[in-house]
């Protein structure tokens, strides 16, 4: 998998930014509170600085950090905890994941998440991503974004999706809710992500056209960042022929292996938003929100989606750049800048570059 800036070397890069992001995380993103129990996992292939930090963020707030480091299993998405591991995170009242190989959507997670836990996906998260997407962001401001784009998503029927590499994809919302996935962890039992994300799926039959990834996909993790785009073909939310080079017959190749045709099945639109992120980086959390991106899913689709939810063997996302949206024919988005003028509004108080 090719990242565009991998784990630096040295041990104390960018330590008090670091600090920082950590503390915004566990105090002010988790809501950690003193005397809870923080369970940190991560494991061989995620930046152990990372963790370490957050496990003295959490020290420093009154909670009582617990941090799990272990070998980088095989299987990178859905991965199985062994029985300590898993015992450890069903007892948490706040989980971290920093591991590469996450855990989502496995049993484990699904166990820890029935019995209370908050937790938080940011698997692959390094010293740049923590810094560039906690610490030096206004995390209030884009969560504010975020309900206004829930708000503006949920209040539209028609969405058309364009963009210049060939994205032509229509589907209808029906009244379906839209997900703010990253925002800040106030219910117990439910999952969030990074900041700078909302998420939902219109009506899965509904969903027809060309979709384009020309940013990044992941996984399988023989991709990541894309050097050609992956083109699908869509009928009723179903991907019926994908096409283009040599990354289009691998992403081929391991949905098929699955042996599974729900692997095929559009699982979600999500909008990426957040001002630290600017282009690709091959870690899928950071390009699931480069500014103005929208991002895809295909395989299971989970509950806090709101739509028709299955399961699927695995799950994959690809981002497609730049995008041009429309709500009911109004142009929201026009090549990646947002048209939309209470967006513009926030991206401006945000501080984000062409506003």
């Amino acid at each position: 998998m090719e990242f565009k800036s991998g784990i630096e070397p040295t041990a104390t890069y960018r330590s008090m930014e670091l600090a920082k992001g950590a503390l915004t995380l566990v105090r002010d993103v988790m809501l950690a509170q003193k005397g809870e129990t923080v369970v940190i996992t991560c494991d061989s292939s995620g930046d152990r600085r990372v963790a370490e930090a957050t496990a003295e963020a959490a020290h420093a707030v009154g909670a009582r950090p617990l941090l799990l480091y272990y070998p980088t299993p095989r299987q990178t998405f859905a991965s199985e905890m062994s029985a300590p591991m898993a015992e450890a995170t069903a007892h948490a009242d706040v989980w971290i994941e920093f591991a590469y190989a996450t855990v989502m959507h496995s049993q484990s997670w699904r166990n820890a998440l029935e019995r209370g836990c908050r937790y938080i996906n940011l698997t692959g998260m390094d010293v740049a991503m923590a810094v560039n997407c906690i610490a030096n962001v206004d995390y209030d401001l884009m969560i504010e974004m975020g309900r206004y784009f829930q708000k503006r998503l949920g209040a539209a029927d028609k969405v058309e999706i364009r963009s210049a590499a060939g994205t032509n994809l229509v589907a209808f919302n029906r009244g379906r809710k839209i997900r703010l996935s990253g925002e800040k962890a106030t219910q117990k039992g439910y999952p969030i992500m990074l900041g700078g994300q909302v998420s939902w799926c219109p009506i899965e039959e509904t969903i027809n056209g060309t979709l384009v990834f020309d940013g990044a996909v992941f996984p399988p993790e023989e991709l990541g960042i894309l050097r050609e785009p992956i083109r699908l073909d869509l009928v009723d939310g179903v991907a019926v022929k994908i096409s283009g080079g040599r990354e289009a017959d691998v992403f081929r190749s391991w949905l098929e292996s699955f042996r599974d045709p729900a692997m095929f099945r559009l699982a979600h639109y999500s909008l990426g938003f957040n001002p630290g992120v600017t282009a690709p980086t091959g870690r899928i959390v950071e390009d699931e929100r480069v500014f103005g991106c929208i991002e895809f899913g295909f395989g299971s689709q989970g509950k806090q989606i709101m739509g028709r939810c299955w399961s699927a063997a695995s799950h994959t996302d690809g981002i497609t750049l730049s995008p041009t949206i429309l709500l009911d024919d109004d142009v929201f988005e026009d090549e990646g800048i947002y048209r939309d003028a209470h967006a513009g509004e926030l991206c401006r108080k945000m501080g984000v570059s062409g506003y």
